[in-house]
């Protein structure tokens, strides 16, 4: 028997309007008026931004101002390249490229509001029908759970930060829930054209991070199709799908060996390599890994993912349970297999757990959802106070410690006051006490209402940091001060750098400071740029890589850096 018995009360769904101010208000906060920050956001927009100014070479082989990043597929930079191309000149390279982000960001959101209508449309998915009638239309239930799925995706812990990265993981995200949604089509409705836009989403997913994911969704899917019997949609994945997704693939190495044969060979080897590499055997270590952040990380949606398919025990094979298990179960052994441990792998997982809790959504009871409720406000709130008190203790001294305490870990950094911002971060506030107050004395029927209160206690906290705090998260996080001073001690004429600073860094010298980087294999540079630790006082060994007779004529750091620190050098007698 279906868990399931709701009245058409229950199902109302959200102003479209509603839904598309949401999304702006998650989205846009965070990607206007900073930097490229430190590690991958400064590295991947090197790599956008070398494409956009450089040749056909730079578009097929990413690197960073020469830096070769064999192991990376080059589909995200594309496009982040692309829109630097356009809108470079009347927005500034950053800002171009993270238009990328917003793009990846509607299509991932939207293909979870889609792929959720459809399956919560489905007979299976139905409630049961009520003894004097009154239960809900199927599409007044597909679009209610609908909007459920979208506010669990905007309520992630885990996806806040990387979301507003220009990364290829923002893409990934993206094109693992275009997938999904092309493989609801596919079971659902099975015409080519959705064989078409599956293959077109695995292809893709190919060209953004590599083949074991989509090799891993395609196959589950394959066993999903024979296990249900259901022939046509076998034949759009084995027929259509797959020569689709292996046809766009080989079209990029077909590409390289046509057009840098010299270069193709070991880039397409280290490619491989580096997906290689991933395959190993789950252990302890990667176990726990995933415990340890998959609990936070995937907030609010493992309880009424877990809740779900509790509820759902007995229909397991129905597709709107069977479809986002097909792609959570592959990607889990993926995490668990992989050798290397990092937080962006789990965001793969964030599309299918957010359509599957929001089949936990009618099933759950009124204690759990008010449990859930209560933390939600609980603790974001807090968060949000403590927010909204270490921004006045930063503007105003008082209280002393906490303005200490800010600027220890900024040193350096001068505050200044923003209307605008100050603004936004007050009507955000003032609409989160409006929707706490709506959901506690109303305590609405609506599916939705038990991760309302989830998703926009994040965005409160995400806006309240991105608009008080911004100028203080980028001045600790860029090194356009650092990439001036070494531009400062350049000679006008800019000669090329020998370097060991990693990616980000190169991108970032080379963008804020014009520094003219040199090739790995040249070593005839009048100029030479060291990072080391800051609590190595001596250069010695490291100089010793490079030969010639250097003499230091800077040496600097971003001042909320504890441990790395740059030092130019000259060759003498130059």
């Amino acid at each position: 028997m279906k868990p399931v018995r709701l009245p058409a009360a229950a199902t109302n769904a959200l102003p479209r309007m509603a839904l598309l101010a949401l999304a702006l208000l998650y989205i846009l906060p965070g990607l206007i008026g900073r930097d490229p920050w430190k590690n991958e956001d400064a590295t991947t927009f090197g790599v956008m931004w070398t494409m956009a100014h450089g040749t056909l070479t730079d578009w097929l082989t990413p690197n960073v101002a020469g830096l070769p990043l064999p192991a990376e597929s080059p589909l995200a930079y594309w496009f982040g390249a692309i829109c630097i191309k356009l809108f470079g000149w009347l927005l500034g390279d950053p800002l171009a490229a993270r238009l990328s982000v917003i793009g990846c960001f509607l299509v991932g959101s939207l293909s979870i509001w889609y792929t959720t209508y459809l399956l919560g449309r489905r007979a299976e998915a139905q409630p049961l029908k009520l003894a004097f009638g009154g239960q809900p239309e199927p599409k007044d239930f597909g679009r209610t759970l609908a909007d459920g799925a979208f506010l669990i995706y905007l309520g992630f812990l885990g996806l806040l930060l990387h979301s507003h990265e220009t990364s290829p993981k923002t893409l990934q995200i993206a094109l693992v829930a275009y997938a999904m949604f092309g493989a609801a089509r596919v079971f659902d409705a099975g015409k080519l054209r959705h064989g078409i836009w599956l293959g077109a989403a695995l292809g893709m997913l190919v060209l953004t991070y590599g083949w074991l994911l989509p090799a891993g969704v395609l196959i589950a899917l394959v066993l999903l199709a024979a296990l249900r019997k259901d022939g046509r949609a076998l034949g759009l994945l084995l027929l259509l799908s797959l020569p689709l997704a292996l046809l766009m693939s080989a079209a990029w190495v077909v590409t390289l060996h046509k057009l840098i044969p010299a270069e193709a060979a070991s880039q397409f080897e280290l490619w491989m390599s580096w997906n290689i590499y991933q395959l190993n055997r789950p252990t302890l270590a990667t176990v726990a890994f995933l415990g340890k952040y998959g609990v936070w990380f995937a907030w609010p949606a493992w309880p009424f993912a877990g809740w779900a398919l509790y509820a759902w025990r007995r229909q397991l094979g129905s597709l709107h349970i069977a479809l986002p298990l097909a792609f959570l179960i592959p990607i889990t052994l993926l995490i668990l297999i992989n050798v290397h441990r990092e937080e962006g792998m789990l965001l793969p997982l964030l599309p299918p757990l957010a359509i599957l809790a929001a089949f936990g959504l009618p099933t759950m009871k009124r204690g759990a959802i008010n449990a859930v409720d209560w933390f939600s406000v609980m603790t974001l709130t807090t968060s949000a106070a403590f927010i909204w008190i270490g921004w006045i203790a930063k503007e105003t001294g008082w209280p002393a410690k906490i303005a200490r305490n800010a600027y220890k870990l900024a040193p350096g950094f001068k505050p200044g006051f923003e209307w605008i911002s100050l603004a936004i971060a007050v009507a955000a506030t003032i609409a989160w006490i409006v929707v706490v107050h709506w959901r506690i004395s109303r305590r609405p029927s609506v599916l939705w209402r038990a991760v309302v209160l989830s998703s926009g206690g994040v965005i409160l906290c995400w806006v309240l940091l991105m608009t008080l705090w911004l100028p203080w998260v980028n001045y600790g996080k860029s090194y356009a001060g650092v990439a001036e001073q070494i531009e400062a001690k350049l000679t006008s004429v800019k000669q090329c750098v020998q370097t060991n600073v990693g990616p980000a860094q190169r991108a970032s010298f080379a963008y804020f400071g014009n520094v003219r980087f040199a090739d790995e294999r040249d070593q005839s540079c009048d100029y030479l740029l060291l990072q080391d630790d800051i609590s190595n006082q001596d250069a010695t060994l490291l100089l010793r890589q490079y030969p010639g007779n250097w003499r230091m004529v800077w040496e600097g750091r971003r001042p909320s850096d504890r441990d790395e620190r740059f030092r130019l050098y000259r060759r003498a007698g130059r």
